[in-house]
């Protein structure tokens, strides 16, 4: 009986010198301690694309979008005032559109990214209804009607609208609605396009 329990009392101890070893976070005839604290993360890559008014129309948050901008009403030759932004009149009314149009801003953000380089690209994902409307664009202020260009509506093919921008700066872009002077049935009444911006750091 008594061999049995000299065999116990060693399992105990080596069982007892088998756990982890810890800093000290107790002590008596003292008046100092100092434990440690191990603090683990795994960092990510992050990025961020924001679209903000500018001088010109609000950016709002959209319904069924992320943001929305409201150019109110329109028409081919410019008559009606602008609600916002600017408006260019055709060059010769009844034959080329009008355009009415703002600058907003556009904000890429990224972080722990491998590079620095990157491309933001835009085009129309959902086009307007109406055949007399279309999306233009503009990276630097349009002196004339001829500054604001169609926006791409291919995915495969999109409008450049900033190369290797630096992370956090605000930059301003312009839109707008060309208005085609057709004539024929549904080209009067409401309608939207949807803008797919896609920023890419690589």
């Amino acid at each position: 009986m008594r061999t049995r329990s000299i065999i116990l009392l060693a399992s105990i101890t080596l069982a007892w010198l088998a756990l982890p070893a810890f800093g000290a976070t107790q002590a008596a005839n003292t008046n100092a301690l100092s434990p440690t604290l191990k603090v683990n993360v795994i960092v990510q890559d992050a990025i961020q694309l924001t679209l903000a008014q500018g001088a010109g129309c609000a950016v709002t948050a959209g319904s069924g979008t992320d943001y929305a901008m409201d150019f109110g009403n329109v028409d081919a030759l410019a008559i009606n005032a602008v609600s916002c932004g600017n408006k260019f009149a055709p060059t010769t009314p009844g034959s080329s559109p009008a355009v009415y149009y703002s600058d907003y801003k556009i904000t890429p953000v990224f972080t722990s990214q491998a590079v620095s380089t990157n491309t933001l690209n835009a085009y129309v994902s959902s086009n307007f209804a109406k055949a007399n409307l279309s999306i233009v664009q503009s990276n630097s202020v349009p002196a004339a009607i001829t500054d604001l260009t169609a926006m791409s509506t291919n995915v495969a093919a999109q409008t450049s609208v900033a190369t290797n921008a630096a992370s956090g700066t605000a930059l301003t872009r312009y839109l707008g609605v060309s208005v085609a002077p057709s004539s024929g049935a549904g080209l009067t009444g409401a309608d939207a396009a949807t803008i797919t911006y896609t920023l890419t750091v690589q």
